[in-house]
């Protein structure tokens, strides 16, 4: 049998991770929770600024458990929001749609996008974004044309982006017609 001090030096190394690995848990953990709070904080600040702007007369929205937002003045209804997310060139585009009713779109805002600077982030712009207010859901639909070109119906692409414009297009317009299914009655 090896004398309890050997046993010591050959453990000694493994009980010292053990104890700085159970130190930094501890100490990641206690980080996290306290800036999870904060993250959620800011990201329903940002909400509440990019609803604001689509909904100006807005008073209050609640979250239903499907994840629609009800967007009330006073006590009346006045809109409908939620997530929307596409795959982009570059990732995952993040949209916030709002409907002023079960047809209609009210507005779009891109909440998140990775998309390559200067091209696929375009989607980004008012230029595109604008076109999706007061468009029937239905008529969510990639015109195939670019923006500034003629005008059409139906939403216009930009030009070298066309990744990127037509997965927020299939984006709103598909989860706007499951979350339509789900409004309240």
């Amino acid at each position: 049998m090896q004398p309890k001090e050997g046993l010591l030096k050959k453990y000694y190394p493994v009980i010292l991770l053990t104890v700085v690995i159970l130190a930094s848990v501890v100490v990641l953990s206690f980080t996290n929770s306290f800036a999870s709070v904060q993250i959620e904080a800011q990201i329903q600040s940002e909400k509440l600024s990019q609803l604001k702007a689509m909904f100006p007369d807005m008073t209050a929205f609640t979250t239903a458990a499907n994840g629609i937002d009800i967007i009330k003045v006073g006590d009346k209804t006045i809109g409908y929001s939620f997530t929307a997310i596409g795959k982009g060139y570059g990732g995952t585009i993040i949209i916030l749609v709002g409907l002023q009713d079960a047809n209609t779109v009210k507005g779009i805002s891109i909440v998140a996008q990775t998309e390559t600077n200067g091209l696929g982030s375009r989607v980004t712009r008012p230029e595109f974004t604008d076109q999706f207010s007061g468009k029937a859901i239905a008529d969510i639909q990639y015109s195939g044309k670019a923006i500034g070109s003629v005008k059409s119906e139906q939403i216009d692409g930009w030009s070298g982006s066309t990744i990127s414009s037509k997965a927020v297009i299939n984006a709103v317009r598909e989860t706007a017609m499951q979350k339509v299914a789900q409004l309240p009655k």
